[in-house]
Protein backbone atom coordinates (compact mmCIF):
# COMPACT_ATOMS: atom_id res chain seq x y z
CA UNK A 1 0.00 0.00 0.00
CA UNK A 2 1.45 3.71 -1.15
CA UNK A 3 1.73 6.50 0.89
CA UNK A 4 -1.01 8.28 -1.01
CA UNK A 5 -3.33 5.46 0.03
CA UNK A 6 -2.26 4.68 3.41
CA UNK A 7 -3.06 8.80 3.96
CA UNK A 8 -6.17 8.85 1.95
CA UNK A 9 -7.44 6.32 4.14
CA UNK A 10 -6.48 7.80 7.58
CA UNK A 11 -8.34 10.93 6.00
CA UNK A 12 -11.69 8.80 5.32
CA UNK A 13 -11.44 7.26 8.70
CA UNK A 14 -10.87 10.44 10.48
CA UNK A 15 -13.35 12.47 8.77
CA UNK A 16 -16.75 10.00 8.81
CA UNK A 17 -19.06 8.34 7.04
CA UNK A 18 -20.15 12.39 5.41
CA UNK A 19 -16.37 11.86 3.65
CA UNK A 20 -17.51 9.36 1.07
CA UNK A 21 -18.90 10.60 -1.93
CA UNK A 22 -22.61 10.60 -2.07
CA UNK A 23 -22.96 9.12 1.38
CA UNK A 24 -25.86 11.26 3.38
CA UNK A 25 -24.44 13.12 6.67
CA UNK A 26 -25.92 11.80 10.28
CA UNK A 27 -28.34 14.42 10.28
CA UNK A 28 -30.27 17.03 8.23
CA UNK A 29 -30.91 20.81 9.12
CA UNK A 30 -34.33 21.94 8.25
CA UNK A 31 -35.84 25.41 8.26
CA UNK A 32 -39.00 26.25 7.85
CA UNK A 33 -41.65 29.12 8.47
CA UNK A 34 -43.80 28.64 11.44
CA UNK A 35 -47.52 27.31 9.72
CA UNK A 36 -49.86 26.26 12.73
CA UNK A 37 -49.80 22.29 12.79
CA UNK A 38 -47.84 22.07 9.94
CA UNK A 39 -44.18 23.03 10.65
CA UNK A 40 -44.88 24.47 14.60
CA UNK A 41 -41.59 26.09 16.34
CA UNK A 42 -41.69 22.97 18.84
CA UNK A 43 -41.16 20.72 16.10
CA UNK A 44 -44.63 19.37 16.39
CA UNK A 45 -46.70 18.97 12.84
CA UNK A 46 -47.48 17.28 9.69
CA UNK A 47 -44.67 18.44 7.76
CA UNK A 48 -42.13 17.64 10.79
CA UNK A 49 -43.85 14.23 11.12
CA UNK A 50 -43.75 13.59 7.57
CA UNK A 51 -39.54 14.74 7.49
CA UNK A 52 -38.78 12.95 10.31
CA UNK A 53 -40.25 9.60 8.95
CA UNK A 54 -38.49 9.99 5.67
CA UNK A 55 -35.22 10.83 7.53
CA UNK A 56 -35.17 9.18 10.65
CA UNK A 57 -35.22 5.37 10.07
CA UNK A 58 -31.97 5.93 7.24
CA UNK A 59 -30.31 7.03 10.35
CA UNK A 60 -30.53 10.75 9.43
CA UNK A 61 -31.83 12.76 12.94
CA UNK A 62 -33.93 15.77 11.42
CA UNK A 63 -32.92 19.12 12.92
CA UNK A 64 -35.62 21.23 13.10
CA UNK A 65 -35.26 25.63 12.94
CA UNK A 66 -38.13 28.54 12.68
CA UNK A 67 -37.12 31.61 10.36
CA UNK A 68 -39.54 33.48 8.15
CA UNK A 69 -40.23 32.27 4.69
CA UNK A 70 -37.07 34.55 2.77
CA UNK A 71 -34.99 33.99 5.55
CA UNK A 72 -35.00 30.07 5.22
CA UNK A 73 -33.89 30.82 1.63
CA UNK A 74 -30.73 32.62 2.83
CA UNK A 75 -29.98 30.69 5.53
CA UNK A 76 -29.93 27.82 2.95
CA UNK A 77 -27.47 29.70 0.44
CA UNK A 78 -25.43 30.38 3.25
CA UNK A 79 -25.14 26.89 3.88
CA UNK A 80 -26.33 27.20 7.63
CA UNK A 81 -29.26 24.92 7.11
CA UNK A 82 -29.64 21.77 4.58
CA UNK A 83 -32.77 22.88 3.08
CA UNK A 84 -35.79 24.75 3.42
CA UNK A 85 -39.45 23.47 3.70
CA UNK A 86 -42.65 24.33 1.57
CA UNK A 87 -40.99 25.37 -1.92
CA UNK A 88 -42.90 25.39 -5.10
CA UNK A 89 -40.43 23.65 -7.53
CA UNK A 90 -37.74 26.06 -9.41
CA UNK A 91 -38.73 28.64 -7.29
CA UNK A 92 -35.12 29.58 -5.86
CA UNK A 93 -32.66 29.16 -9.10
CA UNK A 94 -29.41 27.39 -7.74
CA UNK A 95 -31.00 25.14 -5.41
CA UNK A 96 -31.57 21.58 -5.35
CA UNK A 97 -34.70 20.00 -5.83
CA UNK A 98 -35.43 16.67 -5.31
CA UNK A 99 -37.80 14.33 -7.64
CA UNK A 100 -40.48 13.81 -5.01
CA UNK A 101 -42.64 16.03 -3.82
CA UNK A 102 -43.53 15.54 0.17
CA UNK A 103 -47.30 17.28 0.11
CA UNK A 104 -49.67 19.33 -1.65
CA UNK A 105 -50.21 23.35 -1.61
CA UNK A 106 -54.10 23.78 -1.29
CA UNK A 107 -53.82 27.57 -2.64
CA UNK A 108 -57.02 29.57 -2.28
CA UNK A 109 -58.11 33.54 -2.64
CA UNK A 110 -59.82 35.42 -0.29
CA UNK A 111 -61.75 38.55 -1.70
CA UNK A 112 -65.03 40.07 -1.12
CA UNK A 113 -67.79 38.30 -1.04
CA UNK A 114 -69.47 40.85 -4.08
CA UNK A 115 -66.28 40.17 -5.80
CA UNK A 116 -66.59 37.89 -9.06
CA UNK A 117 -65.76 34.48 -8.51
CA UNK A 118 -62.15 33.91 -9.50
CA UNK A 119 -60.76 30.78 -11.57
CA UNK A 120 -56.88 29.44 -12.10
CA UNK A 121 -58.26 30.45 -15.71
CA UNK A 122 -59.27 34.72 -15.01
CA UNK A 123 -57.18 35.22 -11.64
CA UNK A 124 -54.02 37.14 -13.39
CA UNK A 125 -56.65 39.81 -14.64
CA UNK A 126 -56.85 40.95 -10.89
CA UNK A 127 -55.04 43.22 -8.43
CA UNK A 128 -53.22 40.48 -6.18
CA UNK A 129 -51.54 40.31 -3.01
CA UNK A 130 -49.40 37.72 -1.34
CA UNK A 131 -46.66 37.48 1.11
CA UNK A 132 -43.42 38.71 0.18
CA UNK A 133 -41.37 35.71 -1.52
CA UNK A 134 -44.10 33.57 -1.58
CA UNK A 135 -43.71 34.40 -5.55
CA UNK A 136 -47.42 33.19 -6.62
CA UNK A 137 -46.73 34.82 -10.15
CA UNK A 138 -44.49 32.08 -11.55
CA UNK A 139 -47.11 29.04 -10.65
CA UNK A 140 -50.47 30.95 -11.89
CA UNK A 141 -50.71 32.23 -15.30
CA UNK A 142 -51.05 35.53 -17.27
CA UNK A 143 -50.52 37.25 -13.81
CA UNK A 144 -50.02 41.05 -14.54
CA UNK A 145 -50.71 42.79 -11.51
CA UNK A 146 -49.68 41.70 -7.51
CA UNK A 147 -48.47 43.50 -4.55
CA UNK A 148 -46.43 41.83 -2.03
CA UNK A 149 -46.83 42.25 1.58
CA UNK A 150 -44.37 41.65 4.77
CA UNK A 151 -47.60 40.64 6.96
CA UNK A 152 -50.74 39.22 6.91
CA UNK A 153 -52.25 41.43 9.52
CA UNK A 154 -52.84 43.76 7.20
CA UNK A 155 -54.72 41.91 4.43
CA UNK A 156 -57.99 42.48 5.39
CA UNK A 157 -57.77 46.16 5.31
CA UNK A 158 -56.68 45.92 1.55
CA UNK A 159 -59.38 43.77 0.79
CA UNK A 160 -62.05 45.98 2.27
CA UNK A 161 -60.65 49.17 0.72
CA UNK A 162 -60.28 47.79 -2.62
CA UNK A 163 -56.68 48.39 -2.55
CA UNK A 164 -56.32 44.52 -4.23
CA UNK A 165 -58.71 42.38 -5.35
CA UNK A 166 -57.75 39.27 -3.91
CA UNK A 167 -54.97 37.63 -1.48
CA UNK A 168 -53.43 34.35 -2.55
CA UNK A 169 -52.38 31.83 0.01
CA UNK A 170 -52.44 28.08 1.08
CA UNK A 171 -55.29 27.11 2.48
CA UNK A 172 -54.41 27.11 6.55
CA UNK A 173 -53.37 30.81 5.77
CA UNK A 174 -56.13 32.19 4.53
CA UNK A 175 -58.44 30.35 7.17
CA UNK A 176 -56.11 32.32 9.52
CA UNK A 177 -56.59 35.51 7.71
CA UNK A 178 -60.56 35.40 7.77
CA UNK A 179 -60.51 33.86 11.25
CA UNK A 180 -59.25 37.97 12.21
CA UNK A 181 -62.12 39.34 10.24
CA UNK A 182 -64.60 41.37 12.64
CA UNK A 183 -67.39 40.73 9.96
CA UNK A 184 -66.43 37.19 8.30
CA UNK A 185 -69.47 37.62 6.05
CA UNK A 186 -67.89 39.95 4.27
CA UNK A 187 -65.53 37.87 2.40
CA UNK A 188 -65.45 34.75 0.17
CA UNK A 189 -62.38 31.88 0.22
CA UNK A 190 -62.29 29.93 -3.19
CA UNK A 191 -59.88 26.86 -3.74
CA UNK A 192 -57.79 27.68 -7.17
CA UNK A 193 -55.31 25.19 -7.33
CA UNK A 194 -52.81 22.52 -6.23
CA UNK A 195 -48.98 22.70 -6.33
CA UNK A 196 -46.36 20.38 -5.06
CA UNK A 197 -44.56 21.07 -1.76
CA UNK A 198 -40.57 20.82 -2.19
CA UNK A 199 -37.69 20.78 0.11
CA UNK A 200 -35.25 23.17 -1.91
CA UNK A 201 -31.54 21.92 -0.91
CA UNK A 202 -28.00 24.08 -0.76
CA UNK A 203 -26.32 23.81 -4.12
CA UNK A 204 -23.66 21.25 -2.48
CA UNK A 205 -22.40 17.66 -2.11
CA UNK A 206 -24.09 17.23 1.10
CA UNK A 207 -27.11 18.55 0.14
CA UNK A 208 -26.77 16.37 -3.12
CA UNK A 209 -26.48 13.22 -0.87
CA UNK A 210 -29.82 14.43 1.13
CA UNK A 211 -31.88 15.12 -1.65
CA UNK A 212 -30.35 11.08 -3.10
CA UNK A 213 -31.94 9.97 0.07
CA UNK A 214 -35.06 11.82 0.34
CA UNK A 215 -35.97 10.68 -3.15
CA UNK A 216 -35.31 6.94 -2.22
CA UNK A 217 -37.05 7.38 0.79
CA UNK A 218 -40.14 9.05 -0.65
CA UNK A 219 -39.95 6.35 -3.16
CA UNK A 220 -40.19 3.34 -0.37
CA UNK A 221 -43.20 5.45 1.84
CA UNK A 222 -45.07 6.06 -1.04
CA UNK A 223 -45.69 2.80 -2.47
CA UNK A 224 -45.50 1.05 1.49
CA UNK A 225 -48.43 3.92 2.47
CA UNK A 226 -46.54 4.34 4.99
CA UNK A 227 -47.01 8.48 5.09
CA UNK A 228 -50.32 8.03 5.53
CA UNK A 229 -51.61 7.45 9.06
CA UNK A 230 -49.60 10.77 9.60
CA UNK A 231 -51.36 12.64 7.12
CA UNK A 232 -55.10 11.05 9.01
CA UNK A 233 -53.82 12.07 12.40
CA UNK A 234 -53.36 15.57 11.49
CA UNK A 235 -56.80 15.64 9.22
CA UNK A 236 -55.35 16.48 6.31
CA UNK A 237 -55.85 15.28 2.86
CA UNK A 238 -52.90 12.53 1.77
CA UNK A 239 -51.47 13.44 -1.87
CA UNK A 240 -50.19 10.08 -2.58
CA UNK A 241 -51.53 7.23 -4.18
CA UNK A 242 -49.93 3.54 -4.38
CA UNK A 243 -48.88 4.33 -7.85
CA UNK A 244 -48.09 8.37 -8.10
CA UNK A 245 -45.10 9.40 -9.52
CA UNK A 246 -42.75 12.28 -9.20
CA UNK A 247 -44.64 15.51 -10.54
Amino acid sequence: MGFRTVLLALLLLVAGPCAVAGQAPAEVRLVSEEWADYTNADGTGLAWDVLRKVFEPAGVKVQAQSAPYSRAMGLVKREEADAWVGSYKGEESGDIYPRWHFDMDHIYVLGLASKPVPTVDTIGKYRLAWVRGYDYGSYLPNVAEFREVQRREGILPMLEHDRVDFYVDAFTEVQYVLGRAANPALFRSTHLTELPLYLAFGNTARGKALSDLFDQRMQQLVRSGELKPIFERWKQPYPFTANSQPL
